[in-house]
């Protein structure tokens, strides 16, 4: 009966919405109205059931194409790898380092590692994002964001 993957993660998912739901209905409910802290978390909940009970009922017959697409996908695992790496990195570099430098080495090793090969404009993009950023953040939202060793 189980024997699709489609059913099997159909099957995971419903454990985990139900499990999901029932901490959603331990929110405690503070206000009076119709929409309380827990009306999107049950919603969600409920919403996920319904996806993976149709994801249980689709049909699954995979052609030739869909195979190689599938074996095509497993060889981005590296690039996967990668980016988890160089993100990992960038959460734990950007209080001392500092936003700025930290996202222009963020977005141009990871643009690279990705295979983008056009250097200057990979550079020019890397330095003007996050500074653009910093000061939309610092000086119109009046919102801090790590300077690091830059004397900002």
């Amino acid at each position: 009966m189980f024997r699709s993957a489609n059913k099997i993660v159909s099957m995971i998912l419903i454990v985990i919405a139900i499990f999901y739901l029932y901490l959603a209905f331990q929110i405690p409910a503070f206000a009076t109205g119709v929409f309380t802290a827990s009306t999107m978390p049950k919603a969600a909940g409920f919403l996920l059931i319904l996806l993976s009970i149709f994801l249980f009922f689709i049909k699954e017959g995979e052609s030739e194409e869909d195979q190689e697409k599938r074996r095509e996908a497993g060889q981005h695992v590296f690039y996967l790898g990668g980016v988890a790496v160089m993100i990992l990195l960038y959460i734990t570099l950007l209080e001392p380092v500092g936003f700025i430098l930290a996202s222009t080495v963020f977005i141009f090793l990871c643009s690279l590692f990705m295979g983008y090969r056009r250097h200057i404009v990979n550079a020019v993009t890397s330095v003007v994002f996050p500074l653009s950023l910093y000061l939309v953040f610092t000086q119109l939202l009046n919102i801090s964001l790590p300077p690091g060793i830059l004397p900002l």
